[in-house]
């Protein structure tokens, strides 16, 4: 009866710990100076894996209101990651770039570095433990 007990216990005990695990941990994003309003931002939560490689491992997008726009991720393991923000204000879904090469549309990157050339995950990247995080993304 003893063994019983202890065996529901500890079956108990693990599954209510994995369930707390496994929900994952939220990051909220404010975005706070859009050039205007017009169009929508995009924004993609990144691992090294998918950062400017296409679609990150969650995506969102926002209407910009006086400028700033929030977004947040729900269900994020801990990790390190990287968020990047278009400001999409043709709403065709991707940037686009001047005839030299240059982006037409305004973007930004978590930690707001400020470099010549692509983005660099290891420039943007921060890594979530067990709380919630807030940043703020400026283009």
């Amino acid at each position: 009866m003893k063994t019983l007990f202890l065996s529901i216990a500890l079956t108990l005990v693990s599954t209510l710990g994995f369930a707390q695990d496994s929900k994952g941990q939220t990051i909220t994003v404010t975005i706070e100076n859009a050039k205007n309003d017009t169009g929508k931002l995009l924004v993609s939560l990144n691992t090294k894996d998918t950062f400017m490689k296409g679609p990150g491992i969650q995506n969102a997008e926002s209407k910009i209101k006086d400028g700033k726009a929030t977004i947040t991720f729900e269900n994020v393991a801990p990790g390190d990651y990287a968020i990047m923000v278009l400001h999409d204000e043709n709403e065709n879904q991707r940037m686009d770039f001047e005839d030299n090469g240059m982006p037409k549309e305004s973007y930004g990157m978590s930690n707001n570095p400020r470099s010549f050339g692509p983005p660099i995950y290891d420039d943007a990247k921060f890594t979530l433990a067990n709380d919630a995080i807030k940043l703020s993304i400026r283009f």
